[in-house]
């Protein structure tokens, strides 16, 4: 794992234990599908801690211990099983870097991140959500691979490709998921520069996209919100 180019304020924070995943019951896989879309009108509740493991289980969890060259499996795929994708999981208290192996919450930086975790043009849009995934590419590990050290690893605008591919794949369990729960999701863009320092990155990590998550507010308390590049 890339080290951060300071230390980051986590003072106030301790890590988070998360529940075993318990993924019996909500929608079925074909109602999922049928009910996944685009919602950016979030009530402030927050997500118990059983439903936010559950959900970071399906982003990116742990599936299976063997998994593809000798490295354990996740819910999604990667380049080479590389897993260069990070999930940062940005709370109301501070934000924290999901650890799908021991299936925890690192604390990263204390304080309330949600904000840049939303490009500017976005204005407020969710900021009250209880949650904020931001997906970070780690460049150093889809370089030193466990997987098979094919050209591309080491090719900038490949590595691009695929980290952004691999991007995708994470955010489409998290719609799916969330459809499945009847909870809110929107994925998004976000604030890089800001993100960087805040989540004390390295020159090696690439802060990408957001993704939003949260109880959907209802009718009588929504507004509108400023468009989104992922609408749909």
């Amino acid at each position: 794992m890339s080290t951060g180019h300071r230390e980051p304020n986590v003072v106030h924070l301790e890590p988070i234990a998360l529940p075993e995943p318990k993924l019996d019951g909500g929608l079925s896989l074909g109602e999922a599908f049928r009910q996944r879309r685009t919602v950016r009108e979030f009530s402030d509740e927050p997500l118990p801690p059983q439903l936010l493991g559950d959900l970071l289980w399906a982003a990116c969890g742990v599936n299976r211990v063997n998994g593809p060259f000798g490295v354990s499996g996740r819910t999604a795929p990667s380049a080479s099983n590389s897993q260069e994708v990070d999930v940062y999981v940005v709370l109301s208290a501070g934000a924290y870097l999901y650890d799908p192996t021991a299936h925890r919450l690192r604390p990263v930086a204390a304080g309330d991140h949600r904000r840049i975790a939303l490009s500017a043009r976005q204005g407020a849009g969710g900021s009250n959500a209880p949650a904020r995934l931001v997906y970070v590419a780690d460049l150093d590990k889809l370089e030193h691979t466990a997987g098979f050290d094919e050209p591309g690893l080491h090719d900038p605008e490949v590595e691009k490709s695929y980290f952004y591919v691999d991007t995708g794949l994470i955010a489409g369990n998290v719609y799916l998921f969330a459809a499945s729960r009847g909870l809110a999701a929107w994925f998004h863009n976000c604030d890089r520069p800001a993100l960087a320092a805040a989540l004390a990155l390295s020159e090696r990590q690439r802060p990408l996209f957001g993704q939003t998550v949260g109880f959907p507010r209802t009718a009588a308390t929504a507004s509108k919100s400023p468009p989104s590049d992922y609408s749909s």
